[in-house]
């Protein structure tokens, strides 16, 4: 069982329940001796979302974003590549983006920077026949937080932190990585699990493929869209997640041209007819 697999059997399994009513006590500020100590030797899991807000914010390409800063990690059992926030090459192992003075990068930090000290467990989206979804509060030894007075109910705390347009962003990635084909045992190859990383994760080179191959040729793409998808890196994603749908799934959420249709059914025939 992995680490992550371990940690998610003790959620489950002694973790206290909390709704978005309930309370709870905490506060991070400098005063406090352990300031950004959880900043460091942590395993971060970043959404595409994540990537696209972390890119803009630091001025570089998403290519450049996850060769400097990110790692894949793959092991037999995964169907998916995940990424992961690269921690510094130092003895603390702190992230590239935390300094004395706390987050360089704090409009934009990830989802999951932005809900700590709270998780989230979503039992039934790996599995209809479990529970709902709950909170729970991480409440880690080293942490000062907690004997602070702030007090915050869940729902508090996740308006404060701008949790909801991260969420809102992540149901379409969900569509992908919580598909009826994977849910049910089902495995993509190296050339779909490229392709599932590019679109995901990778918006500049994403948007190449789009403009610089054939792509416009063989996919039936309205202009308005074609527009939309050319320079904002948030509709290009959501985009991708449609393509995805049909290059992972053979689903029919973009059209292939009519034209080229019938000239692979044309090709189709004749091969069956010099059988």
């Amino acid at each position: 069982m992995s680490d992550l697999d371990s940690f998610k059997e003790a959620v489950l399994k002694d973790a206290p329940r909390f709704t978005e009513n309930d309370k709870f006590r905490f506060s991070c500020n400098e005063g406090l001796s352990c300031f950004t100590q959880c900043c460091a030797d942590i395993t971060i899991f970043l959404t595409p979302y994540d990537i696209l807000r972390m890119k803009k914010r630091l001025g570089i390409s998403s290519d450049e974003f996850l060769e400097k800063y990110t790692i894949v990690p793959f092991n037999k059992k995964q169907r998916l590549p995940l990424v992961i926030l690269k921690m510094g090459g130092d003895e603390n192992k702190r992230c590239p983006f935390v300094s004395p003075k706390g987050c360089t990068v704090y409009e934009d930090r990830p989802w999951a920077c932005r809900m700590y000290p709270l998780g989230l467990a979503s039992p039934k989206e790996e599995n209809p026949a479990k529970e709902e979804k709950f909170y729970f509060v991480m409440e880690e030894a080293h942490c000062r937080g907690f004997g602070e007075q702030k007090e915050w109910t869940v729902r508090k705390w996740l308006e404060d932190q701008g949790i909801a347009e991260y969420n809102r962003m992540g149901e379409s990635f969900k569509e992908i990585t919580l598909h009826d084909y994977l849910q049910k045992g089902g495995d993509l190859g190296p050339a779909k699990m490229e392709m599932f990383y590019m679109g995901c994760y990778n918006v500049d080179k994403f948007r190449r493929f789009v403009f610089e191959s054939r792509f416009l040729q063989y996919f039936e793409v309205d202009p308005e869209t074609v527009e939309r998808i050319r320079t904002d890196d948030l509709e290009l994603m959501k985009f991708a997640v449609q393509w995805l749908k049909r290059a992972l799934f053979n689903e029919p959420t973009v059209k292939v041209r009519e034209q080229l249709l019938q000239t692979k059914i044309q090709e189709l025939k004749k091969k069956e007819q010099a059988l």
